[in-house]
């Protein structure tokens, strides 16, 4: 049973941070391809700007390789994992699961705008980033406080 908990939390630190990426993704995807239709020279700067909000998914995915590996489920051992172990690392992604999802929905949102300021401003791109960044900073510590828990199991 324990390792049901295990892969349980593995799959939601990589489902839940999947989908707050492609949420990101695609809201500043939406916002880059409408200026890219009138300004088509921008593309390369406001693509950047779309692929932010993708790390998400790569930390959740991350995260759940992680969680697999320590919990035995990759590389054999697994069977003596017991419910209470299985539940700590079910716990150990949330963090990572729920920021993840959270914080690309909203670093997509950021992105867009930082798209539709760089349209106006093409050298404001830089400035877009470091916004959107901002937000990337609380994935980042997700993504940490996940692996610190499951490195102290």
């Amino acid at each position: 049973m324990g390792a049901v908990y295990a892969v349980i939390g593995a799959a939601l630190a990589a489902t839940l941070a999947g989908i707050g990426s492609s949420y990101g993704v695609q809201a500043a995807g939406k916002a880059a391809a409408g200026v890219t239709s009138e300004k088509p020279e921008l593309f390369s700067k406001l693509f950047i700007l779309q692929l932010l909000p993708a790390t998400q998914g790569i930390y959740g995915l991350i995260s759940a390789i992680i969680i697999l590996i320590k919990a035995g489920i990759i590389g054999g051992g697994y069977q003596n994992l017991t419910p209470e172990m299985g539940k700590i690392y079910l716990f150990a992604s949330l963090p990572i699961a729920l920021v993840g999802l959270l914080s690309g929905i909203y670093q997509g949102k950021t992105a867009a705008a930082a798209i539709l300021m760089t349209s106006k401003q093409p050298d404001s791109q830089t400035k877009g980033i470091q916004m959107t960044a901002v937000v990337e900073t609380y994935a980042i510590f997700a993504l940490v406080a996940t692996i610190i828990i499951v490195l102290m199991v």
